[in-house]
């Protein structure tokens, strides 16, 4: 295995500018929209009393889970020891604070009033789940950062176990804490589950698996770098075992809804009577981001059509994941409180009934703007700074590939 050179994207290439103008009039838009949200009221949104976590809380959490698990490519190589890992990590710990700048920026701009951010962050009621994680978000930002400094500094290379120990502890616990919150409110049904937690941990590592495969076969085919089906493949079988244990923690989560009585009509309601919900859990979900992906990476194939397979698996992840957070988040709020057991209740205020929702254009645009800001943070990152390895060839990060040869 030759030693690994890394360098920033080089030339003035149009693509490069085009993308980038591109995010920059996304992130432009989404600022509008956050604008004319705040000061013509949530009336001209989809969100009502009933929900009042919208499209733009679909795209924060998708970005927040994600950010978390694109740190896992380097916990591997770090932490864990897996040598072709090691030159995938300095562009995993890029990703990981790009998303969840993206995903904060989304957050705060729908919940209105940004300057009083400044409160949640000087004042701490540590009874709060939401406060521990604002603890969480900034402290993930600043131990990623000293854990990219560690793998870029050959001085401090000693020292990127321990800061990789460290990151991978914390992301842990920081998906766990975004679990957590939907778990802790057992006032609503389809919330009210210990599972939660390590269904998000098990959505972070897929998710952000996916995206950051997205973003690393994108970046070298665009680039003209080598990239060896090596890496294509160890990255598209680890995805396949992240997405299995979505979908094993998502079947345990509804079976122990199932099994007790006071959930069977919050599951009948996701599972089968849900409309727009359940068709986005089987089709969306279950079909889209987990059987057919499942099939993409495991179907043997050779290294051109595998590479061609693990990009539209990890496209399909992707959707398949915003397809269940949109059901979390949504649909658990869409299904009525039950605010007197065995009592029928109605007000109107609409208590007692599903409530309808249809995402805004304006919430939408706020969403995508979070991606395009991650997406931008990124594409300047790897053009400034030396995130990329020159080559992932299999001669170049497969310590095996010398024997092979010599063998043949």
């Amino acid at each position: 295995m030759k030693p690994i050179t890394y360098s920033e994207l080089k030339g003035n290439s149009k693509q490069f500018y085009a993308l980038a103008a591109v995010l920059a009039v996304f992130i432009l838009i989404a600022l509008a929209c956050a604008y004319y949200m705040e000061h013509s009221g949530h009336h001209v949104t989809g969100m009502t009393n009933q929900i009042v976590w919208g499209m733009p809380h679909v795209f924060a959490i998708f970005l927040i889970v994600a950010a978390s698990g694109a740190l896992n490519v380097a916990s591997i190589g770090t932490v864990f020891g897996k040598a072709i890992y090691k030159p995938l990590g300095r562009l995993s710990g890029l990703l990981a604070i790009a998303l969840l700048i993206g995903g904060l920026i989304v957050l705060v701009l729908d919940l209105g009033r940004p300057d009083r951010l400044i409160v949640a962050m000087t004042s701490y009621n540590f009874k709060s789940i939401f406060a521990w994680n604002i603890f969480l978000y900034v402290g993930f930002m600043v131990i990623v950062a000293a854990y990219l400094w560690v793998q870029m500094e050959r001085r401090m290379n000693r020292f990127a176990k321990t800061a990789g120990m460290l990151a991978f502890i914390w992301r842990l616990v920081l998906t766990t804490g975004t679990g957590s919150i939907f778990g802790f409110l057992v006032a609503r049904e389809a919330y009210d589950s210990a599972i939660m937690a390590p269904l998000f941990v098990a959505m972070s590592f897929s998710l952000g698996l996916a995206v950051y495969i997205l973003v690393l076969l994108g970046t070298y085919h665009a680039s003209d770098r080598d990239i060896g089906d090596v890496v294509t493949r160890k990255l598209g079988r680890l995805l396949g075992v992240f997405i299995g244990a979505v979908l094993y923690f998502t079947a345990i989560q509804h079976l122990n809804n199932l099994y007790a009585a006071e959930h069977i009509a919050v599951e009948r309601f996701i599972l089968l009577d849900g409309g727009i919900y359940t068709l986005l859990f089987w089709a969306g979900q279950v079909v889209v981001g987990g059987i057919i992906p499942l099939f993409l990476v495991f179907r043997p194939a050779d290294p051109g059509t595998y590479s061609r397979n693990v990009i539209l698996a990890s496209i399909l992840v992707i959707l398949g994941g915003f397809a269940q957070i949109y059901v979390i988040v949504i649909g658990g709020q869409a299904f009525p409180l039950i605010l007197f057991p065995g009592m029928e209740v109605s007000s109107s205020f609409s208590d007692g009934v599903v409530s309808a929702y249809a995402p805004s254009l304006p919430e939408i645009g706020l969403g995508i703007g979070g991606v395009a800001l991650a997406g931008l943070i990124v594409l300047l990152g790897i053009k400034v700074l030396r995130f990329l390895p020159v080559s992932l060839a299999n001669a170049a990060i497969d310590p095996h590939h010398k024997a092979a040869s010599s063998e043949s």
